[in-house]
């Protein structure tokens, strides 16, 4: 039986939102995927979100974090600082060996919008090459520091192969606001396709920690997988 044009197209669309990442459309602003596009990636239940740590690899809470993930038998997306890496490689091979996906957050955590072309890509590259010895991958996406993004660091990640990652639900774990601050911040605004910015590195994360078996607890009772991006 043939497929109708319109009915091509509709697919076709699906499909590469599907596979699309989530993606800074403005400076400053993050959009996750759309919760329908979200709801078709296959996740039990019908709904997924995404759980991404920051600032890492931390030799003092990402093995915390993975031993977690590992008890309820969930992936993220680790965006790594190169000189974290450089620092700890063992951890950030543990992190890609138990199946989590490792990209970009620059080597030294600068503002991008404030370097010139050669530094930008330094940053990138450097950091680039020291997460592919450690996991056989070079990242596909970068999360700029702060969420610092303009035209500017957006066309220059893309010259560099790099699709820009922000996020969609943020509990200001890195303030240290209390565990139960962070769990219910969280927990009052996920929804499907939401992608969770929390940090496992950068200070203490202790409370980020405490708060993450609750978190991936109710969002499974509440129907919701888990995925991760960038492949």
């Amino acid at each position: 039986m043939s497929v109708r044009p319109g009915r091509r197209k509709a697919v076709g669309r699906l499909r590469a939102a599907i596979g699309a990442l989530v993606v800074a459309l403005a400076a400053g602003a993050a959009v996750a995927l759309p919760a329908a596009e979200a709801e078709a990636a296959g996740a039990k239940g019908g709904k997924v979100v995404y759980l991404t740590f920051d600032d890492g690899p931390s030799p003092a809470y990402t093995p915390k974090v993975l031993a977690t993930l590992d008890r309820y038998g969930v992936r993220a997306t680790f965006f790594e600082i190169g000189q974290n890496v450089a620092a700890h490689p063992s951890v950030t091979a543990q992190v890609a060996r138990r199946g989590h996906s490792v990209q970009n957050h620059s080597w030294s955590h600068p503002d991008l919008r404030k370097l010139s072309a050669a530094a930008l890509s330094a940053q990138v590259t450097d950091t680039d090459k020291a997460i592919r010895a450690q996991t056989g991958r070079t990242p596909s996406c970068l999360r700029p520091p702060y969420g610092a993004v303009n035209s500017t660091v957006r066309s220059k990640a893309a010259a560099l192969g790099k699709q820009v990652v922000l996020w969609s639900v943020d509990p200001a774990d890195w303030s240290r606001p209390g565990t139960a601050a962070i769990r219910s911040r969280v927990l009052n605004n996920v929804r499907p396709g939401s992608v969770i910015l929390l940090h496992d590195g950068g200070g203490d994360r202790s409370q980020t920690v405490a708060a993450l078996p609750a978190i991936i607890s109710t969002l499974k009772a509440r129907g919701y997988g888990f995925a991760t991006l960038c492949g």
